[in-house]
């Protein structure tokens, strides 16, 4: 989710039952679900549930102000880091995980392909391994003069 999404969801969007929360308020317009793993569950059933209307994160003041979740990088020396590479991370995981392009744009509410291709980043480590998975397909090109 991005961050205006999961900052806007009211308790009406959120469907424990279903294990899903039902955005609304998208950055291309278009409504979706996001299924929620148990983690996520586990912490949306801790909350105390509020009125259909009610925002779920309430926030503090006029922006979404989220360093407080990150105290820890400051400490590691991690510079840089913002809410959206939680986004890109995690589409980058799915697609070293085998998720088509197809299924990240739908996860992640992009209107094209070629925005979710930006963010299916693969690890180098992943790479090797992906070549080295396929070598056999190639033919020989070593041929005795």
């Amino acid at each position: 989710m991005r961050l205006s999404e999961q900052y806007t969801l009211t308790w009406s969007q959120v469907h424990l039952d279903r294990k899903l929360v039902h955005l609304t308020k998208t950055k291309n317009g278009h409504e979706r679900d996001v299924f929620l793993k148990e983690d996520a569950l586990a912490v949306l059933s801790c909350r105390k549930k509020g009125k259909p209307k009610e925002p779920v994160f309430p926030q503090e003041g006029a922006t979404f102000d989220i360093r407080s979740l990150f105290p820890s990088m400051a400490d590691a020396g991690i510079e840089g880091y913002v809410w959206h590479c939680n986004r890109h991370t995690f589409y980058s995981w799915l697609s070293m995980a085998g998720a088509s392009i197809k299924e990240i744009q739908e996860a992640a509410g992009h209107r094209s392909i070629t925005m979710s291709a930006r963010y299916a980043h693969l690890t180098p480590k992943h790479k090797a391994s992906i070549m080295a998975q396929y070598a056999h397909l190639c033919p020989d090109q070593r041929r005795p003069r």
